[in-house]
């Protein structure tokens, strides 16, 4: 009986945690905001305006390899270029909120 009540409750938790999201899970919300406070001098409506081609357009994101969460969030964290890093200025949480609202917007087309 105790071995069927400990596979069931093992049952239980691993369903429970296959098929929830994340609790931490990065917020464009929260995002939006940032990038507002943070991003929009340069990057306004998904533009960029020291290097127009290095946009945060879906397409350009694709081209320079940053069309991913990985991606965005190194860029954030490090820099590169005349992008400046923003790891001693940002939470690693609220580099993720940055990423999730860049890569919506990409996919929305920057409306």
């Amino acid at each position: 009986m105790k071995k069927i009540i400990s596979v069931l409750l093992l049952g239980i938790t691993i369903f429970t945690f296959a098929f929830s999201s994340p609790a931490l899970a990065a917020d464009a919300a929260s995002g939006a905001k940032l990038f507002s406070a943070n991003c929009a001098s340069c990057h306004a409506g998904g533009k960029n305006l020291v290097n127009a081609a290095k946009s945060l357009k879906k397409e350009a994101l694709e081209k320079y390899g940053l069309y991913s969460t990985e991606g965005i969030i190194a860029q954030v964290t490090n820099g590169k270029g005349a992008m400046p890093a923003f790891k001693d200025r940002l939470k690693a949480a609220q580099i993720e909120d940055v990423a999730a609202y860049v890569l919506e917007q990409a996919e929305a087309g920057w409306n």
